[in-house]
């Protein structure tokens, strides 16, 4: 198999670890901007996209910065390869034409918001089928000088709302989980705001209410949060379920009804096993760029 990476940061790393776990048949090329930057190990740099129909490649991992998603997708177009699409699709809602010729070459798509592996939603997604819903609490918090150590947070995409950056895309998983247990809400409420000390210019904190025919769903997402905490609650006519997503926990009515030894970081592994056993080889559809873009309306209202 072999492997086209656009953008090969520390993202493109995991996918490239992930996708070694589960074969060692594997060739991965990147391409890159510059002869400049800095070398992978058994990774191969092209420089020219012109090459890539002579690579035989069977896909193409899209990861670099959100803000150069539709360059990069649109480039891609005329060579008809899969796509795995590092999530958030994108930064912006004006692609409707790049959709269409996405739809009109038949280009398989995939965006990785790899939250829907975790067994604890996996868990719950079956748990909650029949049950009556009254009310749904969704939060996120890490602190963001902590998610890469060794750079000035400042400088990083994350930060810098020019870049794509923003914790109401960058933390895109909790909405797309919800959207995936849930389906689409019929309407949004949403504050956005980067009042907090950290002192960047993307939004480092957002509440999102969204609002269902029988319940409303409450999200709160922020980067300023030094102890991190990442959890699900919904509250039932029978009781109170909570998800620690950290811990990959269920607890429902105070006793712990699902756990696992795996976490988050085992999902990119199962996330790729699943690309390539079902969305490749058997054409399943899943998370598709058009799903993505409708998941991506939601965290952009009112930008």
């Amino acid at each position: 198999m072999n492997v086209l990476i656009v953008g090969l940061g520390s993202i493109a790393q995991k996918h490239i670890n992930a996708l070694r776990k589960i074969s060692t048949a594997i060739s991965f090329f990147a391409l890159r901007s510059s002869t400049k930057a800095v070398k992978v190990d058994g990774v191969s740099d092209i420089y020219d996209i012109s090459v890539i129909p002579s690579l035989s490649i069977d896909f193409a991992i899209i990861s670099n910065p959100t803000a150069f998603h539709k360059q990069a997708v649109s480039a891609l177009i005329p060579f008809k390869i899969p796509l795995f699409i590092e999530k958030p699709v994108f930064d912006r809602l004006e692609v409707a034409e790049l959709l269409q010729e996405i739809k009109k070459n038949n280009i398989i798509t995939y965006v990785a918001c790899n939250l829907r592996f975790l067994g604890c939603l996996v868990f719950l997604k079956e748990f909650l089928k029949g049950k009556r819903i009254n009310e749904v609490n969704s939060y996120c918090g890490s602190y963001l000088p902590d998610w890469r150590p060794e750079k000035d947070f400042r400088t990083v995409y994350s930060a810098n709302k020019e870049m794509g950056g923003g914790v109401h895309i960058d933390l895109i998983h909790e909405i797309d989980y919800l959207y995936w247990l849930f389906n689409a809400p019929v309407d949004v409420f949403v504050t956005k705001s980067n009042r907090s000390s950290l002192n960047i210019s993307a939004v480092d904190y957002a509440n999102y209410i969204l609002s269902y025919p029988q319940y409303h769903v409450s999200v709160v997402l922020n980067y300023y949060r030094r102890d991190p905490k990442r959890s699900l609650e919904v509250l039932l006519e029978s009781g109170t379920v909570y998800v620690d997503l950290l811990q990959n926990t269920v607890t429902f009515q105070n006793e712990i009804i699902y756990s696992s030894d795996k976490s988050v970081l085992d999902t990119y592994e199962d996330q790729l096993t699943f690309f390539t056993e079902e969305i490749l080889k058997n054409n399943a559809k899943f998370n598709t760029i058009d799903e993505a873009f409708e998941v991506l309306k939601l965290c952009i209202t009112n930008d």
